[in-house]
């Protein structure tokens, strides 16, 4: 529907070549290229239409109910609620004055007070802690410590060995040790007296009775000898001295003999009679046997009772064992996979939503300022009677603010202290205040604050600083009482001489200045220190205050202290400043969190505040915060003060006072002008005085006309001001001289009045706060106020007198800390109006429209200082509005606000507003609408494409605000109205439904377009709606959510660029996290009829319509999970990323936890099994790399043994036919690494890779050919059937290893959590191509997840760090292991991957075992030789060839047990191959340094005997006789190093097994089972060199060219000697060497098959390629024949086995001649599409000889064989 809307026209689509070689294109190096192709788009998918969720509930509602899993179909009752929270403040009681409320009479006064008082308004979602991404889960507790730590054999010490001699020896028997001379046995050189070499001989027996003669370099003898005489082959001991004296030779059953010489004649004899003795045992021990074994073979009851024991005890009791092992397994509480997982491990909270902390007071730095002492050098005692300490003379008064040199301003109020000493205080107690005219009043303060008493004198202060930086100070004024000059009165203290009689006459002139003029104030010093050592506020600690410096009484004021403070570093400027001689004790500290007794800068006490507290009382100074909106905070408390100024008083020219010198000037504050009227008790008073006074005076200048004054006079103003308010200044003339004269007079007046000023505080409603000058009258008549200059000399109001003419002679400035009045015109004229017209609800929609926009001017500061007053303000207004303009204007100032806060980093405070102090209006249908009605619908407006496009990008870019004012609002909305209780669909009008929708049509075209322009904008959109629709689903109808899920998706398409999927995938992530996404999807049977159980659920394995229907969020997800895997790299890893992340946070909900819950939820995602199949090919990596790279790139590290890709591959054609040529190959295209080869090289058929070393080619090469073709015809059938998604093209490059194995996580979680029967359920739904999928996927996971070792891991971390270093690893490739390199991170690394690989081992365990049960019929087709069975086995098998834990190999070995006695012949008929590849596996394991897997190992291995044996009816087990044979040498020939002491133990352990044995004591299977043991042991004798030679090639290769030739008689063996020399061939390179060992192979097969009739041409048909071919004639036709089980399909793998090596060796004429005996056979079976594939291929190898002659390119070697004969002179040669 919305889709045409929001593509943007032509969109370029974007596709990505695929890599497969590193060889293909080296410029695709770097990143994946991304190509502009006319290619076909793929399909858009069809959207597919939700449920109706509600009629579903409701219809389905018995069934729900009966469920006994209906917590996962139905949302909680109590989802959601609203709550009012206390408002936690600092104070014992509010902010706000007790009358405040009913004083206020402006609408903005009343708000502010309303919003200090509310409470907290919140809504709670019960569950909302399961609404985040895994990681914010509530009790996510990884238990990581509690880890198993698993043993592996990969980390034993390499060198560690068990005691080689103790190891398997049993106590007791005959053993013997000295040094002999070895004589080296060489069919080429002759034995002569310098090849002897001398080593320490030990004779041992082993466990089972036998006995070996070591040998070593050394003593040593608890270390792996260097080689072993099996003394069970040794037929004699003879003397033979031909060669050297005291020698003696050992001849051994294969006519093989070992020459031993002795240093002396008597320990020659000594051996000799020693080995003959065990000879001579031996042989009895063999004579013993053979009796036992003849005297019961004719009696046939004998042989049927143990024959029927056999089967029916030890088997059964045995397969019962397996069970109960598998069931144990099961059931045992294991790991959670998702703990282990690296994302998990990581602590990622990016994507969670910031706390959200309610509006509170915030400060800046804050500063504990204590004012201990200030003492001056002048000191004396000042009590009458001279007794008592020796103070200061007189009493001195320190007044403490911060100024800030940077910004040039004062920054604190002023802290006013009194450090003198009680005897100086009484100096001025005496000061009558009634005397003063107009002086201070002493009212009964104390009531009003019943701390009083206890706050006369502070001591300490906090101050607060916002932005602490070095160049603030904390400057200290001093002042004393007025006695005349400042130089007068600071001379005595500037001296350093006598100072006792000075100090008299200054105490005597103070008595005297105190008692007259005690309530004056002089200037007298300053001094200064800094604050902090740096930006960062650390408090500088060690600064002490300056020297105290004198006042210059022309340089007062803050602007002249500024100026100070500037040179305040420049020693030489302060060096000039006049010093007085004292010293001020101030220490500054940080403020605790708890200090106890504090006030703030209103008197009001903290909580903590104690009632009678020795500890002194704190007091908050009030900091003037800079008027920046950074800096501002949202006021949370009520504080409502003025700070006065006087700057400047010009009285020079003044005529009408005849005296008016020394002037002081008291300031007052009224409410009235009439005549009596009072001034209100409302300063601040000073130290030892009443808190609150009537008026307060300014510092007194000595003899100046033109004072300058630095006081602060601090006012409480009252709530409501009116135009009455103002400030009353009166200045009087005080008389300083008290001369003798005077005294005669009646009285001594000290102060004369000489004129008074006044300023209105309030001018058009709002406080006067900029610098005023006004003029001075020198009367005083009622009613001054209302005195208005007419001009032309008129004027209106009272008489008044003005000096100097009316000249404005006084400058003043006031400063307003209020939180109740705005400085601001545009906010109070937009309160004003609202105030007149009920907030617009009788307004004009003009003016109000005008007042609204006008409010965009408002100051930043001003907006943020008010946010909550204003926001509710404005959406009280939307609510009214009854015109469409107005309600758009509120929504554009809201998005002005919205956006200044963003801008300023204070979105904070907006998250506080929306989930704390926002709360709708009670909705009263007839007189105004409801919040979200009316914000859906003016933000629909502003989203238009016709609107003013700024405003709307910033609607996107905060969008967030809105959508959670809509979530609140309907959330409230429901519950006051008592809507909840409603059906869903029920709870909201239509049109909101419509609006809704609207807005979600209108934001989309924004994000699918402004992705490019605005990013940010979109993105955010986009994000904020997926919020919006999550939290719908709590409120609305959710069929109707789902349908605007619906809405979004259509809005996009595949090939979108990499943003889009972004948004999309990022959306999707947001709504599926939502608390309740388990009941939205309903995991319930949807079955027509009756109502059904949930056993009888047809599940859904597919992505179907009806699937995608009725588990609408599951279903999306999935199908665009599908089409991500259809994109380029960073898409897919992040649709990836979401799917998994959604798993593990089901794994993790402690709501879930039960099994039961768990395979509910799997349910849900099981057509992940069937998209994982679609791309199995994809997923299908091996290899595992510690370092994803670049497709066309590759990071080869030799140290770290990954395997490599093979340089010598034919150079591909460059990536541009790429493309071109997909088409012509599009079985390659699909199965999923054909194309690169397509041009390249021959498509050759599955050859068997059983084994761990894999078949020859596979492994080796990334252009290996086979396993691509064997999944040919399933690619064809899925082809058929189209995918899930109905693409019509499937991509076919590989995926990254973060990717593959973040899927498989996917994967094994899924098939981990479900019910076995839906396992079954499955099996039996898919097809068999589709099975052996399942089966690939399973042994790909224990391939990526194998345990690599500790060391591997430190490496890996080591390269990683190296890489980083030199930035060559690029981030978004960085492996998804946190791999660090230090020790802890190494073991913690090796812990979580060691239990992740046991873990994963366990899982794809327990499924095997579940389907070899439930399947056996199907795997026992064709005797166990079908394809199922072989994938079946391939991955039983995988689990030996990787590293795995004890834990697990233990749980493999029963599985192996079990699978073994279900199916018999699968192992013991038809082909060897399974039973080949097992042997070879087991045997590895008989080598293993931990003995508890030796013992397990030997003990499967005895059991697969023991059970071939039974099989054939108690015959014989040749086939595992054979294979253990065949695999011994396979093992030597791949140089794994048996044939030592553990190999030895392990031996001995079958041979026990089998003579302990019971139910077969009677038959010839022990003597068999040691028949085969001893000729392993002669196997091993036979091939110790090669250990030796295992780093030399050419020697290596010639000892397996002999051996080969020995077995001429015995085709397997021959064969595995021949396959062994071309896997060395192939690892050195020397490709046409392997080629012709692949035609050897195929040659002896031909032969075999020749003589038995089965195919026309033996190895005489490959005389063509080469003459030696005839070596394979030589076959004999004896016992080794008797279990060969070579056929048609085995030849035809090894034909076109050659054909690919001879292609590799570039031997392209000698394919067609292989190619001759291919085609009859296909013709011969009408196999057109393989034959139209080899003519082909014959076709590129004739293009390629032609080609390769014309360019001469190719050089083809000539080999020479050199051999030596007779004796040397010089055997260093050798």
């Amino acid at each position: 529907m919305q889709a045409d809307k929001c593509r943007t026209s032509g969109r370029s689509v974007k596709k990505e070549l695929v890599i497969e070689s590193p060889l293909q294109c080296k410029d695709a190096a770097q990143g994946e290229v991304e190509a502009e192709s006319p290619g076909p788009v793929p399909a858009k998918p069809k959207l597919i239409e939700p449920l109706d969720y509600e009629n579903v509930i409701v219809q389905k509602k018995t069934q729900i109910l009966n469920d006994c899993l209906r917590e996962m179909l139905l949302f909680p009752y109590d989802d959601f609620q609203t709550a009012i929270l206390r408002r936690q403040g600092r104070y014992l009681r509010s902010t706000v004055p007790a009358k405040a409320q009913e004083e206020a009479q402006s609408l903005f006064v009343t708000e502010c007070i309303k919003t200090y008082n509310s409470d907290w308004h919140l809504v709670n979602y019960k569950y909302e802690d399961y609404s985040g991404e895994f990681r914010q889960l509530p009790n996510k507790v990884a238990k990581l410590d509690k880890l198993p730590v698993h043993v592996y054999e990969v980390d034993e010490e390499v060198d560690k060995d068990e005691d080689a001699a103790s190891l398997g020896s049993q106590k007791g028997g005959i053993t013997k040790h000295g040094w002999l001379y070895k004589g080296n046995v060489n069919s080429a050189i002759s034995v002569t007296m310098r090849s002897f070499k001398r080593r320490f001989f030990h004779l041992i027996q082993l466990g089972d009775g036998s006995y070996n003669l070591n040998f070593y370099k050394d003593e040593k003898i608890s270390k792996e000898p260097k080689g072993s005489i099996f003394l069970d082959s040794c037929m004699g001991v003879v003397q033979n001295n031909k060669v050297r004296r005291f020698a003696f030779e050992l001849k051994m059953q294969d006519k093989s003999s070992y020459l031993l010489a002795a240093d002396s004649e008597v320990e020659m004899e000594e051996w000799i009679t020693t080995l003959n003795k065990i000879l001579q045992l031996n042989f009895e021990a063999a004579m013993q046997e053979k009796r036992n074994g003849d005297a019961h073979e004719d009696d046939d009851q004998s042989r049927l009772e143990g024959s029927g024991s056999g089967l029916d005890s030890y088997l059964p009791e045995l397969a019962k064992s397996a069970r109960e092992a598998e069931i144990k397994l099961k059931s045992e509480s294991r790991v959670k996979l998702f703990y282990l997982d690296p994302d998990a491990q990581k602590l990622d909270f990016s994507s969670a939503e910031p706390e959200v902390k309610p509006f509170e007071e915030k400060f800046g730095k804050r500063i504990l300022v204590k004012c201990n002492d200030l003492s001056f050098n002048l000191q004396c005692c000042v009590a009458e009677n001279e007794e008592g300490p020796t103070t200061n003379v007189e009493p001195f008064f320190v007044t403490l603010s911060l100024f800030d040199i940077k910004y040039n301003r004062k920054i604190s109020a002023d802290f006013h202290v009194d450090l003198n000493h009680f005897s100086v205080r009484q100096m001025l107690a005496t000061t009558s205040p009634s005397v003063m005219n107009g002086g201070r009043q002493s009212s009964p303060a104390l009531q009003d604050n019943p701390h009083e008493a206890a706050m006369q004198y502070p001591k300490q202060g906090i101050f607060s600083v916002t932005c602490p930086h070095p160049d603030i100070f904390l400057v200290a004024r001093i002042e004393k009482v007025l006695q005349g000059s400042i130089t007068h009165g600071a001379e005595p203290y500037m001296k350093s001489s006598d100072s006792s009689k000075v100090a008299q006459k200054v105490l005597k002139n103070a008595k005297q200045a105190c008692q007259r003029l005690g309530q004056y104030r002089m200037p007298f010093a300053w001094a200064a220190r800094t604050l902090f050592k740096d930006a960062s506020g650390n408090l500088d600690k060690n600064a002490r205050f300056s020297a105290l410096y004198k006042q210059d009484s022309n340089k007062l004021s803050n602007e002249d202290m500024l100026k100070f403070l500037a040179d305040f570093r420049k020693p030489e400027k302060m060096a000039k400043l006049p010093v007085i001689l004292g010293n001020l004790d101030i220490t500054i500290d940080n403020v605790s969190s708890d200090v106890p007794n504090y006030v703030n800068s209103s008197y009001i006490p903290m909580k903590q505040f104690e009632t009678c507290a020795k500890t002194p009382i704190t007091f908050e100074v009030e900091e003037f915060v800079p008027c920046i909106p950074r800096h501002t905070q949202p006021h949370t408390i009520y504080n409502n003060h003025l700070y006065v100024y006087p700057k400047y008083l010009k009285y020079d020219s003044q005529k009408t006072f005849a005296k008016a010198r020394n002037i002081a000037i008291c300031i007052e504050f009224k409410d009235s002008d009439e005549e009596d009227s009072l001034p209100l008790k409302c300063i601040y008073g000073r130290p030892g005085g009443p808190l609150f006074t009537r008026s307060a005076f300014a510092a007194v200048l000595h003899h100046h006309q033109n004072p300058e004054f630095y006081d602060e006079i601090k006012i409480e103003l009252p709530t409501q001001l009116h135009e009455k308010h103002h400030l009353l200044f009166t200045f009087f003339h005080v008389s300083c001289d008290n001369s003798s004269k005077g005294s005669t007079k009646k009285k001594d007046v000290v102060e004369t009045q000489v004129g008074y000023s006044w300023l209105p505080l309030l001018k058009d409603g709002r406080v006067v706060t900029s610098e005023q000058h006004i003029p001075v009258s020198a009367n005083l008549p009622p009613g001054y106020l209302g005195y208005q200059e007419l001009g032309m000399g008129r004027h209106h109001g009272p008489e008044i007198k003005w000096v100097d003419g009316s000249k404005p002679l006084l400058k003043v400035s006031t400063h307003l800390v209020s939180t109740v009045y705005t400085q601001d015109q545009h906010l109070h004229n937009f309160f004003q109006y609202c105030q007149k017209t009920e907030s617009g609800a009788q307004a004009l929609g003009s003016e109000l429209v005008k007042y609204l926009k006008s409010l965009h001017a408002m100051e930043g500061h001003v907006m943020i200082a008010f946010l909550p007053t204003i926001l509710n303000q404005l959406f009280r207004v939307l609510t009214r509005a009854t015109q469409e303009e107005v309600a758009v204007n509120v929504t554009r100032v809201i998005i002005h606000v919205v956006a200044q806060c963003h801008e300023e980093g204070l979105e904070s405070h907006l998250r506080s507003y929306v989930k704390y102090a926002y709360k709708a209006e009670p909705y009263v249908a007839s007189e105004y609408k409801t919040v979200h009605e009316e914000l859906t619908k003016t933000m629909t407006t502003i989203l238009k494409p016709s609107a003013d496009f700024l405003t709307s990008n910033k609607l996107l870019k905060y969008s967030w605000f809105f959508f959670e004012v809509l979530i609140k609002s309907m959330a409230q909305h429901l519950i006051e109205n008592s809507k909840v209780k409603l059906l869903r669909n029920q709870r909201f009008p239509a049109s909101y439904h419509h609006a809704v929708e609207t807005v979600v049509n209108m934001l989309m075209p924004h994000i699918t377009q402004k992705f490019r322009d605005n990013p940010e904008a979109s993105k955010n959109a986009n994000h904020s709606l997926a919020v919006f629709i999550k939290r719908c689903f709590t409120f609305m109808d959710r069929g109707f959510v789902f349908k605007q899920i619906n809405n979004y998706i259509s809005c996009f398409a595949p090939g979108d660029p990499k943003t889009l999927f972004e948004y999309k995938f990022e959306f999707l992530r947001v709504v599926c996290n939502h608390e309740h996404y388990i009941p939205l999807n309903l995991p319930m049977p949807f079955g027509k009829g009756r109502i059904q159980r949930y056993q009888d659920l047809q599940l859904d394995y597919a992505l179907t319509d009806e699937f995608c229907r009725n588990h609408f969020l599951v279903g999306l997800l999935l199908r665009e999970v599908g089409t991500a895997l259809q994109e380029f790299r960073e898409v897919r890893l992040i649709a990836i990323s979401v799917l998994k992340n959604l798993l593990i946070k089901h794994s993790f909900d402690d709501r879930y936890a039960s099994r039961s819950h768990q395979a509910r939820i799997a349910t849900l995602y099981l057509p992940l099994f069937g998209l994982l199949i679609e791309n199995v090919q994809r997923i299908n990596v091996r290899d595992v790399s510690p370092f994803p790279v670049n497709p066309g790139s590759t990071v080869k590290e030799e140290s770290l043994a990954l395997p490599a890709v093979n340089p010598l591959v034919t150079p591909q054609k460059s990536g541009a036919t790429l493309d071109a040529s997909l088409h012509k190959d599009l079985f390659g295209a699909i199965s999923g690494i054909a194309s690169p080869y397509t041009n390249s090289t021959p498509n050759i058929n599955s050859v068997r890779n059983a084994d761990s070393r894999g078949s020859l080619i596979s492994t080796d090469s990334g252009n290996s050919l086979p396993e691509r073709n064997s999944e040919k015809s399933n690619s064809l059938d899925k082809h058929q059937q189209g995918g899930t998604l109905g693409n019509s093209v499937v991509r076919c490059d590989k995926l990254d290893q973060s990717e593959i194995k973040n899927l498989l996580m996917c994967f094994l979680y899924i098939l981990k959590s479900m019910s076995d029967d839906a396992l079954f359920t499955y099996w039996n739904k898919a097809s068999t191509s589709e099975l052996m999928d399942f089966f690939t996927i399973s042994e790909v996971c224990l391939h990526q997840f194998q345990y690599m070792g500790k060391r591997y891991i430190a490496r890996t971390g080591m390269m990683h760090a190296r890489l980083q270093q030199l930035g060559s690893l690029d981030n978004s490739l960085t492996f998804n292991h946190s791999y660090g390199h230090s020790d802890a991170d190494v073991l913690h690394q090796s812990l979580l991957e060691a239990n992740i690989a046991t873990e994963v081992c366990l899982t794809a365990l327990d499924t095997l075992s579940l389907f070899t049960l439930a399947f056996k019929n199907q795997l026992l087709a064709d005797h166990g030789h079908n394809p199922l069975m072989k994938k079946v086995f391939d991955v039983y098998l995988c689990f030996l060839q990787k590293h795995q834990s004890e834990t697990a190999l233990k749980n493999v070995f029963t599985a192996l047990r079990s699978l073994i006695y279900k199916f018999p012949s699968t192992f013991y008929e038809g082909r060897a191959d399974m039973c080949s590849a097992l042997c070879y596996e087991i045997l590895k394991y008989c080598n293993s340094k931990l003995s508890a897997i030796r013992t397990e190992a030997s003990q499967l291995l005895y059991f697969l005997m023991r059970n071939n044996f039974d099989y054939t009816g108690k015959k014989s087990f040749v086939r595992t006789h054979l294979q253990v044979i065949i695999s011994v040498s396979q093992l030597i020939a791949d140089v794994v190093g048996i044939g030592g002491t553990r190999f030895q133990q392990s031996l001995s352990i079958i041979n026990n097994c089998a003579n302990s044995d019971r139910l077969i004591k009677h038959t010839t299977f022990s003597s068999d089972v040691k028949d085969l043991t001893k000729r392993i042991r002669t196997v091993l004798m036979a091939t110790a060199q090669m250990k030796e030679h295992e780093n030399d090639p050419e020697m290596l290769v010639d000892l397996q060219y002999s051996l080969a030739k020995s077995y001429a008689s015995t085709p397997e063996l021959r064969k595995t000697w021949l396959d062994s020399m071309a896997r060395i061939h192939v690892k050195n390179g020397d490709l046409s060497e392997a080629a012709m060992c692949y035609v050897h192979v195929t040659a002896l097969v031909a032969e075999y098959l020749t003589r038995k009739g089965v195919f026309r041409q033996g190895c005489t048909a490959f005389r063509v390629i080469t003459p030696n071919i005839d070596e394979e004639a030589s076959m004999m036709e004896d016992v080794g024949m008797q279990d060969v089980h070579f056929n048609e399909d085995v030849l035809m793998e090894l034909l076109e086995q050659c054909a690919d090596g001879l292609w590799k060796a570039e031997r392209y004429e000698l394919i067609a001649d292989i190619y001759k005996l291919i085609i009859p056979i296909y013709e011969k079976r009408r196999d057109f599409e393989r034959l139209a594939h080899l003519y082909d291929t014959l076709h590129r190898a004739y293009s390629k000889v032609t080609e390769v002659m014309h360019s001469g390119r190719r050089l083809l070697g000539t080999y020479f064989r050199v051999a030596f004969f007779g004796q040397v002179s010089c055997p260093s040669v050798l």
